[in-house]
């Protein structure tokens, strides 16, 4: 039997991770600066991460929610504490996708609506909702396709009161920053307006920090960097287990809960919340949100500086870096030439950098020092 060859692969076998490094099958060692899709928060084998999930391997690894599983509750109680959000329920599902799904649905139920608004530059995952709220028509199936989804221009106020204007919208979805559009990071003012609009003609807020969460920009989500707002639903994934699968959904007090009304077999299982856990007490005890903030700023002001370099985005450690040509070659050459993974996106300019939270000044600059040589 073969793959399904629906992947572009990078010619390299990974074996071993520590941190933010990286041992191919020769030995050879690599600098990961994406982290496997902005999963890996904490660094790879985080020896508190691997004893967590050890232990709880060797109680009991899996049951369904069809029994007390106590440290959900302790999951949700810590994960309260460091988001800030104490008040908000907690749905644990296995990604990102899944994520958004459930908070479509919740959305749709609540304002018996069945529209949604995203925007252009947006990913929220490739199931059925999700697919048709992702700007991008080639992963988008005839059975996936929504007459009433619609997918604005990113920013646009206007627009967005204009479709709300026939009364059908339940909800409009945004990333805290856009991921694979490139690391765009709305305006509070634009965040602001849309909770304000979904107020006013009764939709709910979707945040999707499925990339941009646990830290990840020097906030715990994206979104509170825009004071004072509170969305609805707020979607997580990726770092949540810093590699193992796990997602979730956020729900303001405004939702009740009924039996039956969102449902998963392995979503919240005794595995994947003892990985969950460690992220939450390492991202705590070694204060990688800080850490985030602090090298996020100085590499972008670094990062700023490079000729050749014609636009930097983003907040701590997730950037969208935009070259004068096509990126490509660029990123292919960090790998054979300088040993670093970075991310691509949708716009072919730009580069990607979402690495571990724990990575360390002297990394990010062998990255600089690898990007100047190779711009110039």
């Amino acid at each position: 039997m073969k793959l399904f060859d629906v992947y572009p692969l990078i010619p390299v076998t990974i074996e071993k991770a520590q941190g933010a490094r990286l041992w191919d099958d020769q030995g050879q060692e690599y600098l990961d600066l994406y982290g496997g899709h902005a999963v890996i928060s904490i660094g790879h084998t985080h020896p508190h991460f691997v004893k967590r999930i050890k232990d709880q391997l060797d109680a009991i690894a899996f049951y369904s929610n069809s029994v007390r599983i106590p440290i959900q509750k302790a999951y949700a109680s810590k994960l309260g504490e460091l988001s800030g959000l104490p008040d908000y329920q907690l749905f644990l599902c296995n990604s990102g996708a899944e994520a958004n799904e459930n908070a479509i649905k919740l959305a749709s139920f609540a304002t018996g609506k069945s529209g949604m608004i995203a925007f252009s530059g947006s990913f929220h995952g490739r199931t059925s909702g999700a697919v048709a709220l992702t700007d991008n028509p080639k992963i988008v199936a005839p059975c996936n396709a929504r007459e009433d989804f619609h997918i604005l221009p990113f920013g646009d106020l206007e627009a967005v009161e204009k479709a709300f204007e026939n009364n059908s919208i339940g909800g409009v979805i945004i990333e805290g920053i856009q991921g694979v559009g490139g690391i765009q990071v709305p305006d509070a003012e634009f965040l602001l307006g849309l909770s304000k609009l979904c107020k006013t003609y009764g939709a709910k807020l979707i945040l999707d920090e499925v990339q941009s969460g646990f830290g990840r920009t020097g906030k715990f989500f994206a979104f509170q960097w825009a004071e004072g707002l509170q969305p609805d639903l707020i979607s997580m994934a990726k770092g949540m287990g810093n590699g193992f699968p796990i997602g979730g959904l956020l729900i303001s007090p405004d939702f009740e809960a009924s039996y039956g009304l969102l449902g998963t077999t392995f979503g919240g299982n005794h595995l994947a919340c003892a990985a969950g856990l460690a992220v939450l007490e390492v991202l705590e005890s070694e204060e990688l949100q800080k850490n985030a903030q602090k090298l996020g700023d100085r590499l972008i002001e670094e990062l700023k500086s490079i000729p050749h370099i014609t636009e930097v985005r983003g907040k701590g450690l997730m950037i969208g870096i935009d070259l004068d040509r096509e990126a490509g070659s660029i990123r292919s050459e960090l790998v054979s030439k300088y040993k670093i993974f970075t991310g691509s996106a949708s716009k072919k300019e730009t580069i990607r950098l979402l690495p571990p939270l724990s990575v360390e000044w002297n990394q990010l600059n062998s990255f600089i020092s690898a990007l100047k040589a190779l711009l110039a």
